[in-house]
């Protein structure tokens, strides 16, 4: 039994602040959403809808209590498809109440930037994500929580001056 509340367990508890930093070019290429949209498919139904896409309601209910939700992508130029992809998607994160920032990997060489994708929940919480060379979770489940002070420091300085630099998602547009 895994030691790692849900996510959506996560994300209730979070009482000030969740943020994200996402440091990969792709991530699950099996998604069916991702696949959909290579053939065309924009603005499917199911990926705008709360209550067909939870993660929207997730956000929905978390900002409504006060938490700000912000999500940063590190990335490489010109874009991966799935770049792309999560550009197009990500705006009904926004509608949703999440904000999200854009910033080239070039623009962050400087920046001491720990080895995975994580969430910090509140500053006293942080979610380490660990993917597979094809961007899905680890097969071991892929979650590793910690409080160590020192990981919270480095996540927290990293998304900070990422979030500085990044371009707000109203005015990125993939090239």
């Amino acid at each position: 039994m895994s030691t790692v509340p849900s996510f959506e367990e996560l994300l209730g508890s979070a009482r000030r602040t969740a943020v994200h930093l996402e440091l990969r070019d792709w991530y699950m290429k099996s998604d069916p959403s991702y696949i959909a949209w290579q053939a065309g498919v924009r603005d499917a139904p199911e990926d705008n809808d709360p209550e067909q896409r939870p993660w929207l309601k997730w956000v929905q209910d978390a900002t409504g209590r006060g938490v700000a939700i912000r999500r940063a992508r590190v990335f490489s130029v010109p874009e991966s498809d799935y770049i792309r992809f999560e550009h197009h998607v990500s705006d009904a994160n926004v509608k949703a109440g999440e904000q999200i920032a854009w910033l080239p990997r070039r623009q962050a060489t400087d920046i001491a930037l720990p080895g995975n994708d994580f969430w910090v929940f509140d500053g006293r919480l942080a979610l380490v994500l660990h993917f597979d060379g094809d961007g899905d979770l680890a097969p071991d489940g892929g979650l590793e929580m910690t409080t160590d002070p020192a990981v919270l420091q480095l996540c927290t300085t990293a998304f900070e001056e990422v979030w500085k630099r990044a371009v707000p998602h109203a005015d990125y547009q993939p090239s």
